[in-house]
This record gives structure tokens, sequence and C-alpha cells, in this order.
């Protein structure tokens, strides 16, 4: 069984990630291979304080890659998009 604090990894931050954040508050984080959408919203609600409306779990392969003549992939990993309440927020996405 996993912990709370091993569930959530970090929390994934592109362009993408901060105009949903902005727009739809949804709050993107990379997550344990081996959890589910419950784990999820439980250990966020844990971590930090806040009742997800939703979660969406999404498995990224990891991508062919070539560095001269070596053929190799890079990582694949697990993506929770987590949707909060109008209002709510996550301090660590805000800078503080």
């Amino acid at each position: 069984m996993l912990r709370d604090d091993q569930i959530i990894i970090k929390p994934h931050i592109t362009e993408k990630t901060t105009n949903l954040r902005e727009s739809q508050n949804k709050y993107v984080f990379i997550v344990h291979k081996n959890a589910n959408k419950i784990m999820i919203k439980n250990a966020i609600k844990k971590i930090f304080n806040i009742m997800p409306l939703d979660v969406n779990v999404i498995n990224i392969k990891g991508k062919g890659k070539r560095v001269r003549y070596k053929y190799g992939f890079t990582s694949s990993f697990k993506k929770a998009v987590v949707t909060l309440k109008k209002g709510d927020k996550i301090a660590i996405f805000e800078g503080a």
C-alpha cells in the first residue's frame, strides 16, 4: 500500500498546465504508476487540505530517442489532472 507522500511525486509545470490552472482551476501532478483516482484524491485532500471535485488520470508512454548510434526511450509516467472548486488554490503552484 502506498503512503500519501509516495503517491504524488511532483507538480507538472508547463505552459499548457499553467493555462489550465489559470483558466479552468485544474492542477497537474506526476503521480506513482500504481496510484488510482481514489488514492490520488485522498492524497490531495490530506497533503493540501483541499477537496478536489474531479481527478483525471493519463498514462504517458516514453518516446523513442536516438543519441548517435544508440536507440532508447524516455521515461514513461502517469499524470493526474485535479479539478478544484472555484476559489480554491494549491500554494506550491502559486510560488508560496
